[in-house]
C-alpha cells in the first residue's frame, strides 16, 4: 500500500482527504448516506481521474464514484475504501451553438447546467433537483419536467468520455465503442467513470409550472381522470400526482398534481390544463410562468439517524385503472406511505426498447413510495408498505434504478430484463472484467445464465 500511495502522490494533482483533514466529515458522506472511507480523492483533471482509478485498482480497496451523491443506496461513499469525488470536474460549455451541443463535466449538477445554459436559451431534459449529479442521473435514465416532450436525459446524450477500469480514456458514441455507448445509457456506473458528457440541448422558454390541488375524497376520480387525460395530452405536459405527501398533511393531505407545461404560450398552457382543472373541485392552483431553472428544487441532506426507503415500479396502459384504484384507496387511509405517480409516455415511448439499456419505454406511469424517519418509524411502516406492494404486484413490473434504495439480486432483476442484463454483462466483461466499478446496481461480469 505504501508504494501504491507513493505512486498516487506522484501522479495525482487533486485533493487527497483522509480522516485527519478538517474536510473529512463533509467529504466522507453524501446527502443521503454516511460513510467512513479510507480516503476521498478529488481530481482536478482527467489525468487525475486516471491516476485515481489506477490507484484504486492497485489498492484492492472498495471504490465509490461520486457525482452529486444523491443515490438512495449511498453509492457515493463507503466504509474503508476509496471515494473518487468528481465535484471539481463540473464545467459546462456550449461547444456548437448551431447544433446546441453542450459539453458537461462528469461532476456537474443539473442546477449548474440549468444556470449555465439559461443565457443561451437552452436546456436539457433532466431531473427535478438542482444538486443531483448529471452523471448518476443520466447513466440510470433521467426523468424530469421535460420528459414527455424531450425524453429521458440519456436520450439527449450524443457522446461520453470515460476512464475505464484499466485507467484508459475512451470516447463512446454511436460510431466508436458503440456497445459501450449503448450500455452507459441505462446501465449505470458499471463501465467506467464518465469525465465528460456531450448532450444535444434544445431551445427553451419559460414554462408554466405549479400544482393543482384536489380534495382527498376525490382521489379515485382525480387519479383515473388524470391518467386518461395525460395519455393523449400534448407532449408539452408532464405531471406528477401525489398522495399522503408529508409536506402537505401526510395521511390527511389532498391530492396534488404538479404540472409543467413546456411553453411560454399562455393560451396553449390554458388549453392543456383546462381538462385537468375540470376533474374535481380545485382547492388550490398556483400554476404560473417560471424560468425552467426555477423548477429544479434544492436537494436536502438527510439528518443523521433518519432513513429514506424508496420503492418503485412501472405500470402499463392496461393496468392503470386497477393500480390507481388501489393507490387512491391506500393513499387516503391513515397509514399510507408517501405515494408519487409520474407520467411517462410521449418522447420516452418513441424510442425503441432495445435502443438503449433503459428498457421500459412503453410504461405509462411510474409509481414510487417513500417512507422516511428514524428506524422505529421505518420498521412500523414496513408491513403496510409491503401489503400495498403485494396488492399492486399483479399490475406493476420492473423498476427504475435511480429511485431504488436496494441492491439485491431482485432489485437488479427488476431494473434489467434478462436480455438486457445478458447484453450488459457481456459489455461489462470487456470493459471491467474484475468488477472494479461495483458500488452501483452491479452487473456482474460473469456470464448470465
Amino acid at each position: 500500500m505504501s508504494t501504491t500511495l507513493e505512486l498516487l502522490g506522484r501522479d495525482f494533482g487533486g485533493d487527497i482527504i483522509d480522516s485527519s483533514s478538517d474536510q473529512y466529515p463533509a467529504a466522507s458522506r453524501t446527502p443521503l448516506a454516511l460513510g467512513s472511507p479510507a480516503m476521498v480523492l478529488r481530481p482536478v483533471t482527467v489525468a487525475d481521474v486516471r491516476a485515481a482509478v489506477r490507484f484504486a485498482a492497485a489498492s484492492g480497496l472498495p471504490l465509490s464514484v461520486r457525482g452529486g451523491g444523491h443515490a438512495f443506496a449511498g453509492f457515493g461513499t463507503n466504509d474503508g475504501g476509496v471515494v473518487i469525488d468528481l465535484g471539481r470536474l463540473a464545467g459546462v460549455e456550449v461547444i456548437d451553438e448551431d447544433r446546441h451541443l453542450v459539453r458537461i463535466g462528469g461532476g456537474a449538477t443539473w442546477g449548474q447546467v440549468a444556470d449555465a445554459l439559461a443565457p443561451h436559451g437552452l436546456a436539457i431534459s433532466s431531473g427535478d433537483t438542482r444538486s443531483v449529479g448529471v452523471g448518476g442521473l443520466t447513466l440510470g435514465g433521467g426523468m424530469g419536467w421535460k420528459v414527455r416532450k424531450y425524453g429521458l436525459a440519456l436520450d439527449s446524450l450524443v457522446a461520453a468520455e470515460l476512464i475505464t477500469a484499466d485507467g484508459e480514456l475512451v470516447r463512446a458514441d454511436a460510431d466508436d465503442h458503440a456497445d459501450l455507448f449503448w450500455a452507459i445509457r441505462g446501465g449505470g456506473g458499471n463501465f467506467g467513470i464518465v469525465t465528460a458528457f456531450e448532450f444535444a440541448a434544445h431551445p427553451t422558454t419559460d414554462v408554466h409550472f405549479g400544482k393543482i390541488t384536489f380534495p382527498r375524497d376525490q382521489a379515485t376520480q382525480v387519479l383515473l381522470g388524470w391518467a386518461d387525460l395525460i395519455r393523449d395530452a400534448a407532449p408539452e405536459l408532464t405531471a406528477i400526482a401525489d398522495l399522503a405527501n408529508p409536506a402537505a398533511g401526510g395521511p390527511e393531505a389532498p391530492v396534488q398534481v404538479h404540472v409543467a407545461v413546456d411553453t411560454d404560450d399562455p393560451d396553449l398552457a390554458a388549453r392543456t390544463l383546462e381538462p385537468l382543472r375540470r376533474l374535481a373541485p380545485v382547492i388550490d392552483d398556483d400554476v404560473t410562468l417560471r424560468p425552467y431553472g426555477d423548477l429544479l428544487v434544492e436537494g436536502q441532506v438527510l439528518p443523521p439517524g433518519l432513513q429514506l426507503i424508496p420503492r418503485n415500479a412501472f405500470v402499463d396502459r392496461d393496468s392503470v385503472p386497477q393500480a390507481l384504484s388501489i393507490l387512491a384507496e391506500v393513499g387516503t387511509s391513515g397509514r399510507s406511505p408517501f405515494i408519487a405517480l409520474r407520467s411517462l409516455g410521449g418522447a420516452v415511448s418513441r424510442v425503441a426498447g432495445e435502443a438503449t439499456a433503459y428498457p421500459y419505454r412503453q410504461a405509462e406511469l411510474m409509481i414510487t413510495t417513500i417512507v422516511a424517519g428514524p428506524p422505529p418509524v421505518i420498521e412500523a411502516a414496513g408491513p403496510g408498505v409491503a401489503a400495498l406492494w403485494e396488492r399492486l404486484d399483479p399490475y406493476v413490473y420492473g423498476a427504475y434504478a435511480n429511485f431504488l434504495g436496494g441492491t439485491s439480486a431482485d432489485d437488479l432483476a427488476a431494473v434489467y430484463p434478462p436480455a438486457t442484463l445478458s447484453r450488459l454483462a457481456a459489455i461489462k466483461r470487456r470493459y471491467d472484467p474484475a468488477n472494479l466499478f461495483a458500488r452501483n446496481h452491479n452487473i456482474s461480469p460473469a456470464p448470465v445464465g
